[in-house]
């Protein structure tokens, strides 16, 4: 299996660009130290949520999602916008109805058809 190029990331470093979509990134001012432990919390968490759901567990699975929201409200993917120039979130927007359409038309122009 071919291994998938990583996701676009807008030019300001704010959003990476999965299907389309924006999704913020996590804040670039984090001591690398605190960014791997907090990296490391979401995917620990991540995978608490998956064994919830496998064993049925509500409580288990309210906890883990909780720890996800945590993680990321910390690193800073959720919640105030790390970024101080006022500029606007545009988090769960589609690229092309953003700020970035004319960036990521450009993006999506350099990508052969059978690999978007």
């Amino acid at each position: 299996m071919p291994a998938r190029a990583p996701p676009l990331t807008t030019p300001d470093g704010r959003y990476l660009v999965v299907r389309g979509r924006l999704w913020r990134t996590a804040d670039p001012g984090l001591d690398p130290d605190a960014h791997q432990r907090l990296v490391s919390e979401l995917m620990a968490a991540r995978r608490a949520v998956q064994h919830a759901q496998r064993a049925d567990d509500a409580a288990a699975l309210a906890d883990a999602r909780r720890r996800v929201d945590l993680a990321k409200h910390a690193l800073g993917e959720r919640g105030p916008v790390w970024w101080t120039d006022g500029a606007k979130d545009y988090t769960r927007h589609l690229a092309r109805n953003s700020p970035y359409a004319a960036w990521y038309a450009a993006q999506q122009a350099s990508v052969p058809a059978q690999d978007r």
